[in-house]
């Protein structure tokens, strides 16, 4: 029983992959919030654009 408390104590394999899934999060969380701050912006900018296409006439 000792042996298995100490060897738990000292595993350390699944340490890089705690790590990357929080730097995912980090990363996703702030594209959410970046999403949601330009949101209106993006959205004005592409409404545009598709007006613009859709009127367009060649002269």
């Amino acid at each position: 029983m000792k042996k298995l408390v100490k060897w738990l104590k000292n595993e350390e394999s699944g340490q890089g992959m705690v790590e990357y899934g929080l730097i995912i999060v980090v990363v996703a969380l702030v594209v959410v919030l970046g999403l949601g701050v330009l949101g209106n912006g993006l959205s004005d900018f592409f409404n545009d654009t598709e007006n613009k296409v859709s009127n367009y006439s060649p002269t």
